[in-house]
């Protein structure tokens, strides 16, 4: 039996998993926009838990942001500022008094999927976190393959390769963010680009729903070269990792009706008629990170 805690912006959602991964107990709270309260906030849902179960539970949680691998301490999370600067591992396992084993959101999400998910039979899994930004994780044999840095499965932190394909990506620029990956397909930035190329402000969804509805061109155009941009990103994925399943998790991926062409317009870019690398919906959804987070908990992984 092992306790999830998911901490994101604005929730905390919890869940209990069996060994087989079946959920006993869920639940979700509002998130302070507080560290302290945030730990505390924690430590009040797993005590609620472990008097529920009348036992103590190995704990995993995932949080948004990386983790110094020399200060402990986490970096680049943006949307929850509050635990930047902070060694949220070592504080939150002094307040529950028990090791709590703590990874980001993207490498839980994998975690997932490649444990009991959709990608589960396959052993070398990336899972692709696009929503507000633009994450990953990188799974080999069950086990997250972090790096010595910290930074293993952060592709969108990678400049948009065959930069300059289309005339929106000619910007002369001394910002080197405005080149990433994340930048292009994160839905944070498609907005800002959408916004930029046609002077007209739209979600993400609205987006990608006027596109599909063929109710804009400028949306169906826009769309097209989001499909050639995250191919491109894909093809350096591959060509790095080639991993035996991709993943696609996040609110831009929820939008995403069209793998079957996005992995064909993939082989263009890699040269190839064919690549034997699958690309996959998440079995668990939006609970595949908070189900990650309990799997941490299995001795197995570690």
């Amino acid at each position: 039996m092992q306790i999830g805690i998911d901490l994101g912006a604005t929730k905390i959602e919890s869940v209990v998993l069996d060994d087989k991964g079946h959920e006993l107990h869920r639940s979700r709270e509002n998130s302070p926009s507080n560290y302290l309260e945030t730990i505390d906030s924690i430590n009040l849902i797993v005590n609620k838990i472990e008097k529920k179960f009348n036992k103590k539970i190995n704990i995993g949680v995932c949080h948004p942001g990386s983790s110094s691998v020399e200060t402990g301490l986490i970096k680049n999370a943006h949307n929850s500022p509050w635990l930047n600067d902070k060694n949220f591992n070592l504080d939150i396992s002094k307040k529950l008094n028990k090791n709590v084993l703590c990874e980001n959101d993207a490498n839980c999400f994998a975690l997932s999927e490649a444990f009991d998910g959709s990608a589960q039979h396959y052993n070398i899994v990336f899972g692709i976190i696009l929503g507000s930004g633009c994450g990953g994780g990188l799974i080999i044999n069950k086990k997250i393959v972090s790096g010595s840095n910290n930074l293993a499965g952060e592709w969108g932190h990678n400049f948009l390769p065959f930069f300059g394909n289309f005339k929106d990506e000619q910007i002369n620029i001394n910002d080197k963010y405005q080149k990433t990956i994340e930048n292009y397909l994160s839905g944070k930035g498609l907005e800002r680009l959408f916004l930029k190329t046609y002077n007209a402000k739209l979600s993400a969804k609205e987006i990608f729903n006027n596109a599909i509805s063929k109710k804009d061109k400028r949306c169906a155009e826009f769309i097209e070269r989001f499909k050639d941009r995250l191919s491109r990103s894909l093809s350096l994925l591959i060509n790095i990792i080639d991993p035996d399943a991709i993943i696609f998790g996040g609110g831009v991926s929820n939008e995403i009706k069209f793998l079957d062409e996005i992995k064909k317009v993939t082989e263009k870019w890699l040269n190839e008629k064919e690549i034997n690398t699958v690309f996959l919906k998440p079995k668990h959804g939006d609970a595949s990170g908070v189900r990650g987070a309990a799997w941490l908990g299995r001795k197995l992984l570690y």
